[in-house]
């Protein structure tokens, strides 16, 4: 980025970001003024991904999301770079197997909600004691469309989806009034680890969408950048689907 705006004031933290969607939503928050803290497992794309964004005003946090020792550090290194943290987003996911879940081995499913899930929650009640309880913010999770339907073949990561959604919901109810907490579901999204779902039968996949392509992390992007704003101040508790309309063929044959 050239050009950074003036600062906005705001700091956001953001899981699972060195790249894909959680790159996406990073980009989109530094665009508007905000400082960020990124974290991911991959300690050099960490680090490129912050020069690309601007290493003035973007830290890296490398680390296993569901490590709780690496949560306290991002969090802490968060509050001693930019002494707040307005906004999360629990963006880090994992999806380690494909096939029927009658099959599916339990240790996967644990990794499966450990990393989707259990550290998700782990993230809130981190930056909620460290900051947001005392003066506010808002926390976005990111779930998918996998965790409002039948999901085949990824069974395991749609039912820990669906968790989250419901772990939004909870959070957004005890949270209240001082931080709003939301979620949101993306269709296929054409990142590195979403690929096996496009790759070599792009245009045959986004036939199924009525917006005739695939989403792009700038479209997520821009969606939690709504819903860490002032503009969706009276909204909590919801999951805003962003699918390029593929429900709407719910049904359809």
């Amino acid at each position: 980025m050239t050009t950074l705006p003036e600062l906005s004031g705001n700091v956001a933290l953001i899981t699972g970001a060195s790249r894909g969607i959680g790159y996406g939503v990073a980009e989109a928050l530094v665009a508007r003024g905000d400082r960020v803290c990124i974290t991911g497992r991959n300690e050099d794309a960490l680090k490129e991904a912050v020069e690309k964004l601007g290493a003035d005003r973007v830290i890296g946090v490398a680390g296993k999301a569901h490590d709780e020792a690496h949560q306290a550090v991002a969090v802490e290194r968060t509050m001693e770079a930019f002494g707040r943290v307005d906004f999360l987003v629990n963006n880090a996911g994992t999806n380690p197997v494909f096939g029927p879940i009658a099959d599916l081995d339990l240790n996967v499913a644990r990794k499966v909600f450990e990393t989707n899930v259990i550290s998700a929650l782990g993230f809130a009640q981190r930056t909620w004691k460290a900051w947001q309880s005392e003066n506010g913010g808002a926390i976005v999770n990111i779930a998918s469309v996998a965790g409002l339907a039948p999901s085949p073949f990824i069974g395991a990561y749609g039912v820990s989806k669906a968790a989250m959604i419901n772990l939004t919901v909870q959070l957004a109810h005890e949270f209240a009034p001082k931080v709003r907490v939301n979620a949101i579901a993306p269709g296929v999204v054409k990142t590195k680890f979403a690929a096996a779902l496009y790759e070599g039968r792009e245009a045959e996949a986004a036939a199924a969408y009525p917006l005739g392509r695939l989403g792009v992390p700038s479209d997520i992007g821009g969606a939690a950048a709504f819903l860490t704003s002032q503009q969706s101040d009276w909204v909590t508790g919801q999951t805003l689907v962003v699918d390029g309309g593929m429900f709407l063929n719910a049904g359809v044959e």
